[in-house]
């Protein structure tokens, strides 16, 4: 029913095992797998969302139907949060707790099938969704430090329920499948079996148009790198890990085309803003110069800045201040959600590191002294670095300030490992 051998040399293969018809199949089939063939280590995994009191009694189903098997099963319990659409608060928090099981090469097997591919098409397709939408499920994404596969999208629901049956397999029935207050529920229920009832092939006709729409989109990601290639050059080199697009390389090419590379660069870091918000874009880039304008998303936001675009996500949207004195600068000082600073020198006195307050002076060899915001201005370094840019103070006296050799002695430098540009979400 599936082909396996492309993720056969994974390190170890989890199962996204609800206990339902489709993942209790896919369990069955990869545990007969298994037994026939020399297969990575399988493990299930049931994530309980607390949502209804029914799911109570669905993690022992699940380790009854996995000690039969002879497969492990862990339980993770998920704090769902409140929003405004449970469905995808629950899919957050349960993609959430796979990454954290996923190692590095793993894969994580769940049980979508030809049918859910035919529903989502026409569930994007209803939201007015673009390209990237309506191109639905692929066989194999990233997750996490592993791969999510999904080997049954060329299966029906129906061909599922008939191996079920032949091989008396137990599955739960959700209840919460049942109410068609929420959209997937009464497409499969109301919309799909009028629509089969005039096309019989409506499932699997839908099903390979987002495959076609798969494809199209291949290509338009193939533009997007290309375009990006050359927008991601001239990066400063001061900021490692702030990932950053040259605003003038995205000017140059066509409406669309800028949509599409953003589309693409920001798919790796953020979930995608849908058509109405795109006029966010439109205002960041054609602002004016000496303005700080900022296009905020699910997971992060692009500031501009010196002709670039910048993602700051995780830590850097949380503010930095404070004092901290380094009493043994010989190793490596930990900056509280600002990454980590070294020092290559050793000035004698007490030293500690600072953030800007303004006013600051520094003393340039051969210069004299000097406004320290002068000193940023002249060195182009983003508004939005100065704030949490470390500063290295002995005593009152400003020594140097960290990743700008032209700001310090030359037996002083400063070096600092910004805070990762990771959300984790993406």
């Amino acid at each position: 029913m599936i082909n396996l051998t492309p993720w056969l040399n994974a390190p170890a293969w989890h199962i996204a095992f609800s206990g339902g018809l489709d993942s209790t199949v896919l369990l069955h089939l990869l545990a007969d797998h298994a037994r026939s063939q020399q297969t990575p280590p399988l493990h299930a995994i049931h994530v309980h969302h607390g949502l209804q009191p029914a799911a109570d009694a669905w993690p022992a189903h699940c380790k009854a139907v996995c000690d039969r098997l002879g497969i492990p099963l862990t339980v993770i319990h998920v704090q769902v949060t409140p929003g405004a659409s449970p469905e995808q608060a629950a899919r957050d928090a349960r993609y959430a707790a796979f990454k954290g099981v996923l190692g590095a090469g793993d894969v994580l097997f769940t049980g979508q099938h030809r049918d859910d591919q035919a529903e989502t098409l026409l569930f994007r397709l209803l939201r007015g969704a673009g390209l990237r939408g309506l191109s639905a499920m692929p066989v194999q994404r990233p997750l996490g430090q592993g791969q999510l596969v999904r080997p049954l999208l060329a299966v029906s629901r129906t061909q599922l329920h008939t191996y079920a049956q032949r091989h008396g397999l137990a599955w739960i029935e959700d209840p919460s499948n049942n109410d068609t207050a929420y959209t997937r529920n009464f497409l499969r229920a109301e919309v799909f079996p009028l629509l089969q009832q005039r096309w019989p092939q409506a499932s699997q006709n839908l099903a390979r148009s987002a495959e076609h729409l798969g494809e199209a989109l291949g290509l338009l990601d193939e533009l997007a790198q290309a375009d990006l290639a050359e927008a991601g050059e001239g990066g400063c080199v001061a900021w490692p890990g702030l990932d950053s697009l040259d605003l003038a390389t995205l000017v140059a090419l066509s409406p669309a085309r800028q949509r599409n590379a953003l589309q693409h660069w920001l798919s790796l870091r953020t979930r995608l803003p849908d058509s109405r918000h795109w006029a966010g874009w439109a205002a960041l880039r054609d602002a004016a110069i000496d303005a700080r304008p900022a296009w905020h998303l699910t997971d992060g936001k692009l500031e501009r800045s010196n002709g670039r675009v910048w993602w700051l996500s995780g830590d850097w949207l949380q503010p930095v201040g404070g004092v901290l004195r380094w009493e043994q600068p010989d190793g490596r000082l930990a900056l509280p959600g600002n990454g980590s600073v070294r020092l290559h020198g050793r000035p004698q006195g007490e030293l500690h590191i600072a953030y800007r307050q303004g006013g600051e002076v520094l003393n340039i060899p051969g210069r004299g002294k000097r406004d320290l915001k002068r000193l940023l201005n002249e060195l182009q370094v983003p508004h939005f670095v100065r704030s949490r840019l470390p500063l290295l103070y002995c005593g009152e006296r400003l020594l140097a300030v960290a990743n700008l050799p032209e700001l310090g002695q030359a037996d002083c430098q400063l070096h600092w490992q910004p805070p990762t540009n990771a959300q984790g979400l993406s």
